[in-house]
């Protein structure tokens, strides 16, 4: 018997529970290893270290893998390591983007994508920081292996219909996102035209100034479950939404 529409709900929602009820029970499992802590583990004198899984539009599931620092300079060579201590990626030097920062030192931010292997484990990564003077600094971030979905049933979404001003763009919640953020571009330039706050609700206006009638834009949404975790992070689990079209009406 072909499965029903209300078979296939039901089976998605089972799904969405088990992803929540599993990383509910991992963050309770280690919430008091992590208070063991005097500060974020995820920090060391040099900088600042986060890896996530992220939930992409044609492309398999990946590690994000950052690690920043004021103090660039000093750094020779940052290795990262799985949690049975096997390493898994040396991080670049010569690839980063710079962030400046008002009335603060700039950053360099050191950013590699990697598909996840195989054998990956939940468990403690690691990051072993070398200075120029040979002293070694270590940082960690928890990762569970498991994945956010991507939002679906994104509105406005018709490249054959035109939408009145103001717009407002909606989408259904993701079982286990606390956070969203939502950028639109213009179809012929590419120009970010409007890119929101990290927002809790999956719905944001567009301000009035920000489209032109008879414009042509898309939009994507990012989905995060958590932003600034002891255990977890800058953020656990990511996941980018496909493409949506619209058209704003002359």
């Amino acid at each position: 018997m072909k499965p029903t529409y209300q078979d296939d709900e039901m089976m998605k929602n089972s799904q969405r529970l088990i992803i929540v009820l599993s990383l509910l029970f991992h963050i309770n499992l280690y919430a008091e290893e992590s208070l063991k802590f005097s500060s974020d583990p995820h920090y060391n004198d040099i900088g600042f270290f986060d890896i996530h899984i992220c939930n992409w539009p044609e492309r398999p599931n990946f590690f994000k893998i950052l690690f920043s620092s004021e103090k660039y300079d000093q750094i020779e060579s940052m290795d990262v390591y799985t949690p049975d201590d096997h390493l898994l990626v040396n991080l670049d030097k010569t690839r980063f983007k710079i962030l400046k920062r008002k009335n603060k030192p700039n950053k360099k931010v050191y950013m590699l994508d990697i598909d996840i292997p195989e054998q990956a484990t939940t468990g403690w990564y690691k990051i072993d920081v070398k200075s120029n003077d040979g002293t070694i600094y270590h940082a960690k971030d928890y990762v569970i292996m498991t994945r956010l979905e991507q939002v679906s049933r994104m509105h406005p979404s018709d490249e054959n219909k035109e939408f009145n001003l103001p717009i407002t763009l909606k989408w259904d919640p993701v079982a286990g996102s606390q956070h969203y953020q939502a950028f639109v571009r213009d179809v012929w330039t590419e120009k970010l035209v409007f890119r929101s706050k990290l927002i809790e609700t999956p719905e944001i206006k567009i301000p009035d100034n920000k489209l032109e009638p008879g414009g042509e834009y898309y939009w994507v949404v990012h989905s995060r479950d958590t932003n600034e975790h002891l255990l977890l992070g800058d953020f656990h689990m990511g996941s980018l939404s496909k493409k949506t079209y619209f058209t704003v009406a002359e």
